[in-house]
């Protein structure tokens, strides 16, 4: 079964648009942290890749409440499925207080050699990481 890692998110004045709650972009951002620190606490890989990496294939996001400025709220990351070439990340983004599922999203990310610039096979030694 995939770690599920937990990140605190700090919500700026600047993600909170003229009705008082998060614009769905600065989600997106939310979801990218919980991302990249899955990446460097579970795979241990930094955040530039030189080479081994991984590009967004596709993200599908579910907005279910909206997440105010007041909101303390944390994202909650996972691997659901690896493939060949890609993972599927299942995240969930939620207020602390109420655990209320503010937002859901799944991307499909695809294992990629930037030095080559092309996609190649998720390495076995993610996969052990993961625990797939």
């Amino acid at each position: 079964m995939s770690p599920i890692i937990t990140v605190d998110i700090q919500i700026r004045f600047a993600d909170v648009d003229m009705l008082g709650h998060v614009n769905n972009v600065n989600l997106q951002h939310y979801f990218d942290l919980g991302k990249t620190d899955y990446f460097r606490r579970v795979l241990k890989l930094g955040i530039v890749w030189d080479q081994l990496g991984v590009i967004t294939a596709n993200t599908n996001t579910s907005y279910f409440a909206q997440t105010r400025m007041t909101d303390r709220i944390y994202v909650e990351t996972r691997v659901e499925r690896i493939g060949q070439k890609s993972l599927t990340v299942y995240q969930r983004i939620i207020e602390h207080d109420s655990e209320e599922v503010k937002a859901e999203s799944r991307t499909v990310l695809v294992a990629f050699d930037f030095s080559r610039q092309e996609s190649v096979p998720v390495p076995e030694s993610w996969r052990q990481q993961i625990g797939f």
